[in-house]
């Protein structure tokens, strides 16, 4: 019989007490502890498995869970895999370590104010959880003071020493130096990113993490989870006994994540074998440490509950940081985005150390942070010096695509009725009606990708790559949207290609954008001539021709800017 599925239980002792799907990677708490580094930081994509392998470091390591051992992990490879010497330690290791555990994964808020609120609370709480201290009669009077200054309401100041406090404590109580667990470290860096308070965020989270896990001797080790590493301006800055292991690094590989042998053995219990082939599509493609094949947990748990192919992944939480990263970007990242999206392949240098501040100025910075939360994969082998050789990068599987797919259309959301008349017009090669719904798509465009900084008249590339990836999103399927491809004697701006080929009736359309040139034109209509007249000249179309699509079924548009005026024609 299947093992129920509790969809949302993270905690460890739930998952086994009650008898739930669990698929085992405890082998994970003898390879950290094994590796004896002092802190470790593991950057893998939400929804990886990370709370949860961290709350069963917890649940083996705590003290709270001493004699617990065989009740909580026999017959699970910590416990009973190994050799002999391995089973020997881990076993008299279980239950014997004091653990400070906190997680940062809800401090979220749109202002510094209510998410330092929120950490504050979490670091409170994380102390209240040893309140024994208290009771102790070793505890010195201005250490009992020290450790009631730990509130909701503390200072800056008091939060960013309280975990070092605690640990020195800990370690005289128990005569054991404790272990430290930060879950979702990043979560308030990404928001504040998305949000503009960067400064307030990384300076204080940086005092946290130097005091907690710098100049802090009476700490044992540390385990930091989250999804990107945060580097340079960087609140990692002095730390230089942390060890990083990311998509790249060999250390723990297969630990976060199903293998294809774990999700075969799943869709068996489940009955569910048959549709193997659709589960690959969706929700495999990560590769972690030049391992491939490794499938999204938290999907396919809610694949095997459900049985419906939909993008589980993505609807666990807003996708603002990577729609931010791509809104954002320069042209050369929208066109790279635009290939991803049609299903293509890019190579691109990526530098796993993600730098905020550099995600609007390098393509590397924002591709970084893509594969980092899984949004993008880099298939193959790990080169031998992987921030000087380019990698392939492409979609990770149908799932990140179904969420870029759906992430472009709610840019639009706001003149959606516009846009889709628009898409309509452009194929019935009707200019006045195009006209009038590119006037107010062309206002929604430039304020989303350009925050007006760079006004259409100066640079209409950048409207013109969201125009593509918005059409992109909406026309998938029956057209194939291309932008800048050789074709006759140049490149075309955009052009929507109709998929059935010669032997199909949909229409095709080549677009050439112009802006308003007073020194070359009196009038906005003569923009659109020279640029209907460059479309001649370079004979656009012939490529299309050559697809075997008839020439009668391509139209042909030139697209006139002036300021936030624009005419087709």
């Amino acid at each position: 019989m299947a093992r129920t599925i509790s969809i949302g239980a993270q905690g460890f002792e739930e998952l086994r007490l009650g008898g739930y799907f669990y698929v085992d990677k405890t082998g994970f708490v003898r390879d950290w502890w094994e590796a004896g580094d002092v802190a470790t930081l593991v950057c893998r994509p939400r929804r990886f498995g990370k709370t949860l392998n961290l709350d069963t470091v917890r649940c083996f390591l705590s003290t709270e869970f001493a004699g617990r051992g065989d009740e909580l992990f026999g017959g699970l490879d910590v416990w009973d895999g190994g050799t002999d010497a391995q089973r020997e330690a881990m076993r008299a290791l279980q239950g014997t370590v004091p653990v400070v555990a906190l997680s940062l994964a809800n401090a979220k808020e749109p202002t510094w104010a209510e998410a330092f609120e929120g950490i504050r609370a979490t670091v409170a709480d994380a102390c209240r959880a040893h309140g024994y201290l208290f009771d102790w009669e070793g505890l010195a009077d201005y250490d009992r003071e020290a450790l009631r200054a730990i509130r909701p309401d503390m200072s800056a100041v008091t939060c960013s020493r309280a975990l070092r406090l605690l640990c020195t404590l800990l370690r005289r109580y128990w005569c054991v130096r404790p272990v430290v667990l930060l879950d979702e470290y990043d979560a308030p860096m990404e928001r504040a990113w998305t949000a503009g308070y960067w400064d307030e965020a990384s300076d204080f989270m940086r005092s946290l993490m130097n005091s907690t896990f710098k100049t802090n001797p009476d700490m044992g080790r540390a385990l930091i989870t989250g999804v990107t590493r945060v580097s340079r301006e960087s609140i990692f800055s002095d730390l230089n006994n942390l060890v990083v292991v990311t998509s790249s690094t060999p250390l723990y590989q297969t630990r976060f994540g199903f293998e294809q042998e774990e999700v075969d053995a799943a869709l068996a219990e489940y009955g569910l074998a048959g549709r193997r082939e659709g589960v690959r599509e969706w929700y495999d493609g990560f590769t972690f440490g030049g391992v491939a094949h490794i499938y999204n947990p938290w999907s396919l748990t809610q694949f095997l509950q459900f049985g419906e192919f939909r993008a589980w992944w993505a609807n666990t939480s807003s996708n603002g940081l990577a729609s931010e990263v791509v809104r954002r970007g320069d042209d050369a990242l929208k066109a790279d985005f635009e290939e991803l999206m049609r299903g293509g392949t890019i190579e691109r240098i990526i530098d796993e150390e993600v730098v905020f501040s550099e995600l609007r100025t390098r393509l590397d910075a924002a591709w970084a942070l893509l594969l980092a939360a899984g949004y993008v994969t880099s298939p193959g082998p790990v080169p031998e010096f992987p921030t000087r050789t380019p990698r392939p990068l492409r979609l990770t599987n149908l799932e990140v695509s179904d969420t870029f797919d759906r992430m472009v259309e709610g840019w639009f959301a706001d003149g959606g009725s516009d846009y889709g008349r628009l898409a309509e017009a452009l194929l019935a090669g009707d200019a006045r009606m195009a006209t009038r719904c590119l006037a107010e798509v062309t206002l929604y465009c430039m304020s989303s990708f350009d925050g007006v900084r760079r006004p259409a008249e100066r640079e209409p590339v950048r409207f013109y790559h969201g125009l593509v990836l918005g059409l992109l999103a909406h026309l998938r399927g029956r057209w194939s949207v291309e932008s800048n491809r050789e074709s006759g004697w140049g490149r075309y701006d955009v052009a929507l290609v109709p998929t059935d080929g010669a032997s199909g009736a949909d229409p095709a359309v080549v677009m050439e954008f112009k802006v308003f040139d007073p020194d070359e034109e009196a009038t906005l209509a003569d923009t659109v001539v020279r640029a209907r007249e460059q479309i001649r000249d370079k004979a656009y179309v012939a490529g299309l021709v050559a697809r075997g699509i008839a020439e009668e079924r391509i139209h042909t548009l030139g697209i006139a800017f002036r300021g936030k005026d624009v005419l087709v024609g």
